[in-house]
Formats: structure tokens, C-alpha cells, sequence
């Protein structure tokens, strides 16, 4: 539920801060960024499968553990992990009892660990002890308590083989060798029955198992599809198999097949927007409600006995409530409530039984702290491109330049565009500390779902097929007309800011439209789409057809390493002239260290000025607090400098973090100050 000096180009970058930053008379008092990015109090609040434990995630010694206590008595937590690097925040309980699972990587390399924690006794086990291994924790079930399913690519660094493995000893039973499918499902009593294959043209096909045990062709998903139809698992009974499915139509429904060969009965749609979640019962496998989510997530009962249940937590308050947890009766619910305004407050939510409402609890808030803050609006907008389509966004405007909190600004302020990851993801509803702290700074932020974005459709999400740095760039473009046309920001005061396909987006803006931001923030973001794929993980490869060769490009051809190339940042890296502030983990997978090493030395080799923070310890974004808090107090210089917001004074935010700077350090006031006293201290 990311020298010499272009004058011109760097005047905003060396101003006094002191002179640019200062508050207007009704700004509201500055919220520290320790309060915003330092860990959550208590997050990822689960129930044991009995209802016996509460968990969530909370520090010890400011690293994030797992923390247990009795469901009745909470005052008795304990710590059931010890990390004491870049801390844990995924983890689920077994139906062993007493025994809950964690992943963990080593400096952000994505090569997850899954781990086995008996919760009386400390005492724990490496369930994938295998060097430059990724495992994936694939099924837990009730019917199997002593054992979990779980895929790892040892034998083939490409293929999981999916295995079956004992709790207690770690022993492992191979249940199906990978001969090149991309995922496997298996129901309740651990028979795998799916197999799901990449075919040439960029679908796939899913193969079920005949009575003699062998794959047989099944269902087929066309390229069109291939980002928005997957079978999801079964019933308990194994008589019903769920899919997320858009085929033949536009918005993904979920439907339900209940015989092998027969015809999906589609239990939810929505006209405007795909299936975005399902509550499950635990019991029985069966669909109790789902969700869409337009401008904000909305239910819709699917089983009646349910519906006074989804009333009672939206009752809560108007933002938005999620079933977090289950027990294994179904009896008792974790929800976790937030709105913009609002961090996550988590519920205990006991079930009436027979359709009525059920008590509802408040157990915490992740970050009370804030409670009382100046927090502000999200306002979602419908936003057009200039080719008739409806970019759904979402607005979020400082205190000072929208008084009466309505949504439309009294006068425009300096924005941050702020682009999402994925590309095949989306913006939504909701609290974000990267928002807040933005918009107490004094600038209004906005956030965009260009065309590729997941949850609006297929066509929607396809149109952006073969469009980086083209159609995608101008939705970013069309969005930012909006907001000068609509008063919350004039065309001079705008810069551009995001990770990954975001940081790659804020690259394109600084090389590809030049004139349209004043600065940029790039957040482990490519800058050569060539070299970004070729460097991909291994098991990225059954995927590598269907996701990026058909939708962005093939390097595998001259034609297409050239049409990469004309969309790459690194190959117009010569029209940057506005300031530069680059962010990257030195163990991502994904986007190398190369992709922003190789862009900082093009622009050093040119005298184009940029500033270059390097985390040692991190990969894809930025896991550690310390080096969070690290980065983030360099961009709020650099965006104080660039457009005069409020600044918080660098201080101890160094401290604990592996911050390296190998470029760049006088381009942002107090940052060469205070690495003479930072010494980096790296855990993985």
C-alpha cells in the first residue's frame, strides 16, 4: 500500500554567499539538513508472520540495523543485526519462527548477501556465501518454514540458478539451472512453474511446465508490453495465476487466469493510470484490493470484507496510507501514513474479522523531529507537451513565495528541476526531504513525468523509445515554459538536478540546451550512452534487448554507436558554459565511476570549470548518511551560489563521510576550508 575560470559563465558560482542568501522576512526558520537526511528514527516497520514481533530499521552506534520487540511491549528492543558500515534497510521475516532475512552488498556493488538472523540468539548465517555473487531472495512460504527460494548467479555470472535452501545448515538444492531465462516463478510448495524467456525481437516468453516436467511454450509478451505485463505468482491453491497485464489495452489491469490455457479475467483497470500496487491475503494467495496511481494512489476494494478496512486508514488523514506488513491470519496490518507534510507515522491496524472497521494504533513516527517543522505542499499538476500529451508533475513551492498555501505562487522564486531515475520509473505524491529541504532553501521545485515514465500507460511509456536527449528533453523543456508562464519562476532562475537517468538528463541540459539552465546537479548520471551500456553487470544481459537495445540504442553496430554517440553529453561537452556540480559512488554498477571520471577530465582539458565529489564507499546514490549529508551540504552551497538560496554553513557534515573532491573544490564557497580538516573515513 555531480582552473582557469569563464567568467561569465561562473558569476552566479563565485558570489559571496552571504550577499545572495539571505532570507526574505517571511521565510521560515531554516530546518537543518541533519534533521532531513541524518537517519530515520525507526523506518520499514513490519509484524512477524505470528504476530508475536514488531521490527523496523533503526541506528545503533548510527549505523542501520534491524531492531526487534515483543508485538505488546515495545519498550523491550533489541538489535538483532551488527552492521557497522553502510548499515541495513532490507529485510523480511521467515516463517521459521524466530528467524528474519536481511540482504546486504559490500560499498554499494549491488552484490547483495542474503542473510539468516536467529532472533533469540544472535546467531547468524550467510545463506549466499559465494564471492562476486548477487543473490535475490525469490519466495517465502508458510508451507516450508525450514527453507526459502533464492536465485544466485555463482555458477554463471550472466544466469541466476534459482535454489532451494535450508535456514539452519545453509545447504542448498538446485531447483532449476538458468539456460538463459530471465526470472523464474514457483508457487507456495516450491514448484517452479514459470519461466519467463527474452526472445530476439525484445518480448519474451513465458514457458510452463507440462506433466512430464518440461517447459512448454505459454503465454507470449510482445516488445510493446515488455515493460508493463509479467505474471505475478498464484494462490495459495496454485489455481490461480495473477498478471500485471497491458496487453491489448493501454493502462496495465491485473487479471487472474485460472485454468493453464485459459482467459484472463481482468479484476482491475483504470483508464488513466497502470495497476500501481495489490494487498494480497495471506492465507490465501487472493487479490483483497488494488490500487492506481494518477495524480495520487488511489484503492479500490476488490473483496467487499476489505472495504471498511481501506476506509478506516484513509480516514487517517488526507495523505496517504499503505499496508506495510501482514500478519499470517491477515488479523493485524503495519500502515504507514505520510503526506508531503508528513514523514512516514506507522500504524498497528488490528482487523475486525467480519468486514467491519478495525482499531487502528499509532505506534511512531520515523522522524518526529520534524513534526512542527515548516513543511509545505505538493501540488500535482497536468502539465501539456507540445505535442499533445499530459506530463503529470508535481509542484512543490517555498513557504515565502506561496503565503496562503494554495498552490499558485504570489511571485516566482528560483526553481530546481528535479528529474527521476529510471528512466522507466515516475514522480509521485508524497513526503521527499530532497523536496523539502529544496523548498526550505527558497526554491520552488518541480518534478516531471516525461514520456518513458512508468504507471501512465504503454503508449505513454513507449513514446519515449529511442528519444534520449530528443522528445524526453523537450517534456523537461515544455515543463519548465510551464512554470515561467505560470509565474512560480522566471526563465534566468532555473536549474536542473537528478540521479542517474536524472543526472544524465542534467547533463543533456547543460550540453544539449545550454542556455535554458543556469547550473547543474548530476547525480551518478552517464555522459556516454555507449560506454554506459557496455559497462553494464553481467546478469543485466537477457534484459539488454528488450530495455535498452530496442529502446535507447545498440552499440553493437557502427550505426548504432554513432547514434549513441550523438545523444551522448561527452560528445558535446565543449557547449557547457554554466557551473557543473557532479556526485558519484566509486562502486557503482550501474553507471561506472568511468562515466563521470571521463567528463571531468573532457572538461579539465578544455578549462571548463566543475566541481567532482567522489564517494569511495558508495554506488548507485548515496547509501551512508554521512555521505549524504556530505553531498548535500556542497550542493546547497553550489545552489546558493548559483541561484541565492539560503545557505546552511558546511560545519561537521564531513564528518564520517569517504567525501573526496579530485576537481572543482574552489568552486564552491567553504569547500576547500573544510577538507582541510575532513579526513575520509570509508566503510564497506
Amino acid at each position: 500500500m555531480k582552473t582557469a575560470l569563464l567568467t561569465a559563465a561562473l558569476a552566479c558560482a563565485l558570489a559571496p554567499v552571504a550577499a545572495i542568501a539571505a532570507a526574505p522576512s517571511s521565510a521560515p526558520d531554516l530546518i537543518p539538513r541533519d534533521l532531513l537526511f541524518s537517519n530515520p528514527e525507526r523506518t520499514n516497520v513490519e509484524i512477524s508472520p505470528d504476530g508475536r514481533y514488531l521490527s523496523w530499521v533503526a541506528p545503533v552506534d548510527g549505523v542501520l540495523n534491524v531492531w526487534i520487540a515483543p508485538a505488546d511491549r515495545l519498550g523491550e528492543a533489541k538489535a538483532v543485526t551488527r552492521d557497522r558500515a553502510r548499515g541495513v534497510s532490507q529485510y523480511r521475516w521467515s516463517h521459521l519462527p524466530n528467524t528474519l532475512l536481511y540482504l546486504r552488498d559490500s560499498g554499494g556493488d549491488e552484490n547483495f548477501h542474503v542473510f539468516a538472523v536467529d532472533v533469540a540468539s544472535g546467531a547468524e548465517r550467510d545463506l549466499s556465501p559465494y564471492p562476486k555473487t548477487q543473490a535475490n531472495l525469490d519466495n517465502i512460504s508458510a508451507r516450508h518454514p525450514e527453507s526459502v527460494l533464492i536465485s544466485m548467479n555463482d555458477r554463471d555470472p550472466q544466469y541466476h540458478d534459482l535454489y532451494r535452501v535450508d535456514l539452519a545448515s545453509g545447504e542448498r538444492t538446485l531447483l532449476e539451472k538458468n539456460q538463459g531465462y530471465s526470472g523464474f516463478i514457483a508457487d507456495r510448495d516450491y514448484r517452479v512453474r514459470l519461466a519467463i524467456k527474452p526472445n530476439a525481437d525484445g518480448g519474451s516468453q513465458v514457458f510452463e511446465r507440462d506433466a512430464r516436467g518440461e517447459w512448454k511454450p505459454s503465454e507470449r509478451i510482445p516488445v510493446e508490453d515488455g515493460l508493463s505485463t509479467s505474471p505475478q505468482g498464484y494462490s495459495a491453491d496454485g489455481k490461480i495465476l495473477y498478471w500485471l497485464d497491458s496487453r491489448g489495452r493501454d493502462t496495465t489491469a491485473l487479471t487472474a487466469v485460472e485454468s493453464a490455457g485459459g482467459k484472463p479475467r481482468v479484476l482491475f483497470e483504470n483508464a488513466k493510470a497502470d495497476l500501481s500496487s495489490v494487498l494480497y491475503d495471506q492465507a490465501s494467495g487472493r487479490a483483497l484490493a488494488a490500487s492506481a496511481n494518477y495524480l495520487r494512489e488511489e484503492w479500490t476494494a476488490l473483496d467487499p470484507r476489505v472495504a471498511q478496512d481501506l476506509a478506516a486508514l484513509k480516514a487517517i488523514g488526507p495523505g496517504q496510507a499503505a499496508v506495510q506488513s501482514q500478519t499470517r491470519d491477515d488479523r493485524t496490518w503495519i500502515v504507514a501514513y505520510s503526506a508531503p507534510e508528513t514523514p512516514n507515522v506507522y500504524y498497528r491496524y488490528d482487523r475486525d474479522g467480519k468486514g467491519g472497521a478495525g482499531k487502528l494504533t499509532k505506534l511512531f513516527s520515523a522522524r518526529p523531529k520534524l513534526e512542527g517543522r515548516a513543511l509545505v505542499p505538493m501540488w500535482p499538476q497536468e502539465i501539456p507537451s507540445r505535442d499533445g500529451k499530459t506530463l503529470v508533475s508535481y509542484l512543490t513551492l517555498p513557504a515565502q513565495a506561496d503565503a496562503d498555501r494554495d498552490g499558485k505562487p504570489d511571485r516566482p522564486a528560483p526553481m530546481v528541476l528535479f528529474v527521476h531515475g529510471g528512466p522507466w520509473a515516475r514522480d509521485e505524491y508524497g513526503y521527499f526531504g530532497t523536496y523539502q529541504w529544496l523548498a526550505n532553501r527558497g526554491y520552488a521545485v518541480l518534478n516531471v513525468n516525461y514520456r518513458g515514465s512508468t504507471g501512465f500507460g504503454k503508449r505513454f511509456l513507449n513514446s519515449a523509445d529511442g528519444e534520449f536527449a530528443g522528445k524526453m528533453h523537450d517534456d523537461l523543456i515544455d515543463a519548465v515554459d510551464w512554470a515561467v508562464k505560470q509565474g512560480v519562476t522566471t526563465a534566468d532562475q532555473v536549474a536542473i538536478m537528478g540521479g542517474s537517468y536524472g543526472g544524465y538528463a542534467t547533463l543533456v541540459g547543460l550540453t544539449f540546451t545550454p542556455d535554458r539552465f543556469k547550473c547543474g546537479v548530476d547525480i551518478v548520471g552517464p555522459s556516454n550512452l555507449v560506454t554506459l551500456i557496455q559497462s553494464f553487470p553481467a546478469y543485466w544481459g537477457p534484459q539488454l534487448e528488450a530495455s535498452w537495445y530496442k529502446r535507447v540504442g545498440d552499440p553493437r553496430s557502427e550505426a548504432g554507436r554513432t547514434r549513441l554517440l550523438e545523444r551522448s553529453p561527452i560528445s558535446r561537452v565543449d557547449k557547457i558554459s554554466k557551473p557543473l556540480l557532479i556526485g558519484q559512488g566509486a562502486n557503482d554498477p550501474r553507471v561506472v565511476q568511468a562515466e563521470s571520471d571521463n567528463l571531468v577530465a573532457a572538461m579539465k582539458q578544455r578549462k571548463i570549470p566543475v566541481t567532482y565529489a567522489l564517494f569511495p564507499d558508495e554506488g548507485h546514490g548515496f547509501a551512508r548518511p554521512e555521505n549524504r549529508k556530505a553531498f548535500n551540504a556542497i550542493t546547497e552551497g553550489f545552489l546558493g551560489a548559483c541561484l541565492g538560496g539560503r545557505v546552511e554553513p558546511i560545519g561537521q557534515d564531513f564528518q564520517g563521510s569517504s567525501l573526496t573532491v579530485p576537481a572543482g573544490a574552489d568552486g564552491v564557497q567553504g569547500l576547500s576550508e573544510a577538507l582541510k580538516t575532513h579526513q575520509a573515513q570509508i566503510k564497506k
